[in-house]
């Protein structure tokens, strides 16, 4: 419940939208494989980092390269000069969001560290990545798989919050219509939440 509140609505629920679209009890592996194919359907997610001189929010797309333990760790390219990995030095907690045209989306809660291991970093590779690194001519920092520039940002998922829908475009359009004329509240969404004690107990088994 919310500690902020400006009105009273008694019995009823006063945000009915979550009240009518999250989902009760689902096996962990239910929601977190529906996670993990929302967010490899979007391959691409804004990361949220907090900037250590002035304590400001920042947000980058980031392309996501693979992921590990079963989804419960997702591991994005960087470059390792870049701003970001010195405001992860500074506090390693991210938010990474993912949203799709139609909608539904992801909100990721984690913690990250920049993991150097080439072996890693050969695993995943793509020649892609040359585009962004850019070939700076001294035959060691050219965007290769043993660019020392290249890094990856682990980010290793505490929470989750999500929001997919299995319904047509019809099928939504006819819900939103129906709740403008009667009032009642549109049932669009499978609203998930994932808890921490969730995402370890999946982490220790895969």
């Amino acid at each position: 419940m919310s500690t902020f509140s400006n009105t009273n609505t008694g019995s009823k629920p006063a945000d009915p939208y979550t009240a009518t679209n999250k989902e009760g009890d689902l096996p962990v592996s239910e929601k977190i494989e529906t996670l993990d194919k929302f967010v490899n359907s979007c391959k691409y997610g804004m990361m949220t980092t907090r900037d250590g001189t002035t304590g400001k929010l920042v947000s980058r797309c980031m392309a996501l390269a693979a992921k590990e333990n079963g989804g419960a760790d997702q591991l994005f390219f960087t470059n390792t000069e870049s701003k970001k990995t010195d405001e992860l030095e500074t506090d390693p907690h991210v938010n990474v969001s993912f949203l799709d045209s139609s909608g539904q989306w992801a909100s990721i809660s984690g913690t990250t560290s920049i993991e150097t291991d080439r072996s890693l970093i050969k695993k995943y590779y793509k020649p892609t990545l040359k585009a962004w690194m850019g070939d700076l001519g001294d035959g060691i920092h050219d965007g290769s798989e043993n660019d020392p520039r290249i890094g990856i940002i682990r980010v290793k998922i505490t929470t989750a919050t999500y929001s997919v829908s299995d319904k047509t475009f019809v099928g939504f359009a006819a819900e939103v219509a129906k709740g403008t004329v009667t009032g009642q509240t549109a049932n669009v969404n499978k609203l998930r939440e994932i808890s921490e004690s969730e995402i370890q107990s999946w982490r220790v088994s895969h």
